[in-house]
């Protein structure tokens, strides 16, 4: 990787988190892992800082995620999402940074019949799926070394993601409603952090998909979770429109690595052998 500098926003975050852990294994590497110390949506704070620093790459994790509450707050979505990254990007171009912005499936509609490459058409219908895409649209603009990667059901070592969630409901016993209708693919953050690394040193730039392999819907997803977990719960099957937070959420955006495989970069693991793995992990850590 050689002596590069990185910087790191949304450090931690369930993929901010990973991506500084890994990062901090290489030798040659200096790593600035920011989160609330410097707000993306002051762009004094994120410009300022690139210039003291100077970083060769930034890795923008920072983002408002929690779907339920970008409807509530469209102003702080857009100011997090869209004008966040388009202060990050301004930061990039003046400090001469390459930039990798982290992005997501929700761009799409959820109306798809097929798995979702890089050159299908965005037309998102939640908020947080738009604030993201005209995050995306700022990056482009902003910075010609940019890399937007995509991704989908991440989750981490952190809280807020569905495996957490999951597994907070079987401290209780009590029946776990999951959708059937949502269609995509679980990520975990450390695979994740992997493809960043060699997107890092890589000379690619554009948009790239980088989900694990395979699919699933959210109830078969909590069912590998809870079978994962040794836990003896019962999971019923819902229908999104039957809970009204998850009625505006796309129901399929299964997502086509094509970039990746076309560009040689990498191949993503299947969600299940990474969710295995995963935890494995926290087992022991629990143990």
């Amino acid at each position: 990787m050689g002596n590069l500098k990185v910087w790191v926003t949304g450090a931690k975050g369930q993929l901010g988190s990973a991506v500084c852990e890994r990062l901090e294994k290489e030798p040659d590497c200096t790593v600035f892992c920011t989160d609330r110390e410097t707000d993306i949506a002051k762009l004094d704070e994120i410009t300022g800082f690139a210039r003291e620093h100077r970083p060769d790459v930034i890795v923008n994790c920072a983002g408002m995620t929690d779907l339920a509450e970008c409807e509530r707050n469209v102003e702080e979505a857009y100011r997090v999402n869209a004008l966040g990254a388009r202060n990050v990007a301004i930061a990039a171009r003046a400090a001469g940074a390459r930039m990798i912005h982290i992005s997501t499936d929700d761009v799409f509609d959820g109306t798809a019949k097929k798995p979702l490459t890089e050159f299908d058409r965005t037309n998102p219908k939640t908020v947080y799926g738009k604030s993201k895409l005209a995050g995306e649209q700022f990056v482009k603009e902003l910075v010609p070394e940019h890399i937007i990667v995509r991704s989908s059901w991440i989750y981490g070592n952190t809280k807020n993601n569905y495996v957490s969630y999951i597994l907070e409901g079987l401290l209780t016993g009590d029946t776990i409603f999951a959708p059937v209708d949502q269609i995509s693919t679980p990520t975990s953050a450390d695979d994740l952090a992997e493809v960043i690394m060699k997107l890092i040193d890589s000379e690619e730039y554009g948009i790239y998909h980088a989900s694990c392999e395979g699919m699933c819907s959210r109830y078969e997803f909590a069912k590998e979770i809870v079978r994962l977990s040794g836990k003896n719960v019962n999971i019923e099957p819902l229908a999104a429109g039957e809970n009204p937070s998850m009625v505006n959420r796309p129901r399929y955006t299964l997502l086509d690595n094509f970039m990746l495989r076309a560009s040689g970069i990498c191949a993503m693991p299947d969600w299940k052998t990474s969710l295995e793995k995963f935890m494995a992990g926290k087992r022991a850590k629990d143990a």
